[in-house]
């Protein structure tokens, strides 16, 4: 593997934490003031220090970290769904000593830092539980910058392999806890897929190499992906995890090991800086013979279920676990009129109204959020048949309860009192 030399990129490195807040497509228009160094190296650690921000806090700490070029950063995890994998982790490794992972896809590597860096005690009397980790990636620049930020980040404990992830493993006489594996989700044309058969690798085709390498194996899929389909191919799914970021559904883990009857589904809400704060499990058995009920008008609240939920699909379950009503059979809004905690976002009520100019012109400014909830309309076009703009404290929910199509005018259960 070639060694990557920090020395020749020193001076593009200080560029960029110098020019950090400066516009990079300024910055490369003008490329000939700046001869002696490489400003399109410099304008990717840029663009990477601003990305890192949001996505990869952890990170800022270390000035000498490289970032790699745009599309593996836009691939990447973030630090919460890195983490969340993490604990995944400990969930299956419980008490023991030290685990190893390999990850079969390493990209940008932070999953493979995350699983590197994490420690913990278990007990005063137990050893630190650490993980080993092999970080396997095809694409010799990106293996370049994981050996260099390695190093950065003082892990010893990851082994760095340029390799076909498959071929790597097909010679390896090793049985890892873990194995990670997030197959490349675009074809040779860069038109983005989401079947297990269209990614790179297919791991559908190597299923049985992969299931006898390892304990247990965690695939992650597009957040586009039928889940049950994804069940079904597979065939040895014990759990699957439903990842959401602020209300936005990022990724889908596949457990495949361990022994259950029925998968069971987490669906689970992140909220940085903050804990899960959305984590419901439940089988699709529980959902089936769930029974929920319905609302013949609306309450003072209605509920809507977080990006988690609303993918993971225990619809019934919601109403029957929680005892909220449901608008109607293809409406995954809930109703009450006393206050329940929820996994997502709760609107109070301030009045139900037919949607039509005339009723929404009460709205200050003319400012709302429009919501659009089974109802035969986009949110985009109903917003201009009302002729709102986006915006303000209040939101338009366009729904349907029972069979009646209808609208409400409601604020964030938060802000009832200014209202």
């Amino acid at each position: 593997m070639r060694t990557f030399t920090i020395p020749a990129k020193r001076e593009a490195l200080s560029f960029a934490k110098e020019h950090i807040n400066d516009d990079p497509l300024e910055l490369l228009l003008h490329k000939q003031r700046y001869p002696d160094v490489d400003l399109e190296f410099a304008v990717q650690q840029i663009e990477g220090r601003r990305t890192a921000r949001d996505k990869w806090p952890s990170l800022l700490e270390y000035d000498d970290f490289i970032y790699p070029p745009r599309l593996n950063r836009e691939q990447a995890s973030s630090d919460e769904t890195a983490m969340h994998k993490v604990s995944v982790g400990d969930e299956l490794c419980g008490e023991e000593s030290s685990i190893t992972v390999a990850d079969l896809t390493g990209g940008m590597g932070i999953d493979s830092i995350a699983f590197a860096k994490h420690s913990r005690h278990a007990t005063p009397l137990h050893n630190r539980v650490s993980a080993h980790v092999d970080y396997v990636e095809h694409n010799e620049e990106l293996c370049t910058l994981m050996e260099h930020n390695r190093k950065v980040l003082g892990l010893e404990n990851i082994d760095i392999h340029c390799a076909d992830s498959i071929e790597w493993l097909a010679a390896k006489d090793h049985l890892f806890d873990i194995i990670f594996i997030d197959p490349a989700r675009r074809s040779s044309s860069g038109r983005k897929v989401t079947a297990f058969e269209d990614c790179v690798p297919n791991i559908l085709q190597h299923l049985e190499l992969l299931l006898s390498r390892c304990r247990w194996l965690l695939v992650k899929a597009s957040p586009m992906m039928d889940i049950d389909k994804g069940v079904a191919q597979l065939g040895v799914v014990s759990d699957v995890y439903v990842v959401a970021v602020k209300g936005e559904c990022k990724e889908l883990l596949f457990l495949c090991g361990g022994h259950r009857e029925e998968p069971l589904i987490h669906c689970r809400n992140i909220i940085p800086g903050d804990s899960i704060y959305s984590n419901t499990s439940f089988t699709r058995s529980q959902e089936a013979h769930a029974e929920a009920s319905y609302c013949t008008s609306v309450g003072r609240y209605i509920y809507e279920p977080d990006a988690s939920l609303m993918k993971g699909g225990p619809f019934k379950l919601l109403s029957y676990n929680l005892g909220l009503q449901k608008l109607a059979r293809n409406t995954h809004l809930y109703t009450s009129n006393n206050l329940q905690n929820w996994m997502g976002r709760i609107f109070c009520v301030l009045k139900e109204i037919q949607l039509n100019k005339r009723n929404v012109a009460v709205i200050p400014g003319g400012r709302a959020h429009v919501i659009v909830r089974n109802y035969p309309a986009r949110a985009e076009e109903l917003q201009r048949q009302l002729g709102l703009k986006e915006g303000g404290e209040l939101f338009v929910i366009a729904t349907t309860v029972g069979t009646k199509k209808t609208g409400f005018i409601c604020c964030d259960e938060k802000n009832y009192e200014h209202f």
